[in-house]
């Protein structure tokens, strides 16, 4: 099972945040992002690209310790246990560098590592298609249509679709739909689909602007 889905830029900045299993403890669900990021900035460029992480946990109380690479090392106060986000042992961080972004998977142990590389290629080629050319910006200014490209990929921790040609065509007919949406509830809007624009170019004394438009046309043909 797929616990979260995350993007990274290289500042540790999280552009995406997706929980398909939520930590035990919810309060410590702003803290796990840069948790996770700590883990795979420091690790070096020659090692492979996912890395156990049975504990992968954070401090009962974050003024009292001080993280290490794999758990928490006391600082002064008296020890308590660590609140672990996910209770398996078999946790598992899977990760790709994309130019500036970086794309993680926390899984669970009945995953392939090497199938989610694959599955981050595939959400990686499907967001390319909807923005060509992918980039941090498209991140920030298209959210939601980057939900709903990785929904259309995974649900509930499932994967449902690694067609990437599959995955490009739903987005577009969304993207279609909605726009239709739109030109439909805003009729003075330009732009819109091509299906509404003839149909509104035919009947624009539908419009208040084209009532307004004729009237002026009809004053000044007297």
């Amino acid at each position: 099972m797929i616990h979260a889905v995350f993007i990274f830029n290289t500042q540790g900045v999280a552009r995406l945040t997706k929980f398909y299993k939520q930590p035990a403890n919810s309060s410590i669900k702003t803290q796990l992002p840069d948790r996770i990021f700590k883990l795979i900035a420091s690790r070096p460029g020659s090692l492979c690209n996912f890395l156990d992480a049975p504990r992968l946990s954070l401090p009962a109380n974050s003024t009292a310790y001080t993280q290490s690479a794999y758990g928490s090392e006391l600082s002064g106060e008296k020890a308590r246990p660590p609140q672990d986000v996910w209770s398996a042992d078999d946790t598992r961080i899977v990760y790709r560098n994309y130019a500036t972004l970086y794309f993680v998977f926390v899984v669970d142990g009945s995953e392939s590592e090497l199938g989610v590389l694959d599955l981050i290629h595939v959400l990686v080629e499907s967001l390319d298609r909807a923005f060509e050319n992918v980039c941090e910006l498209d991140l920030v200014f298209h959210f939601d249509e980057v939900h709903h490209i990785l929904a259309e990929i995974i649900q509930g921790g499932l994967v449902l679709e690694t067609n990437v040609q599959e995955i490009s065509s739903a987005v577009l007919e969304a993207r279609k739909a909605r726009r239709e949406s739109y030109a439909a509830a805003n009729p003075l809007s330009i732009g819109g689909s091509t299906a509404g624009t003839s149909q509104r170019a035919t009947n624009a004394m539908s419009t208040p602007l084209g009532w307004i438009a004729g009237k002026m046309t009809g004053l000044g043909s007297r």
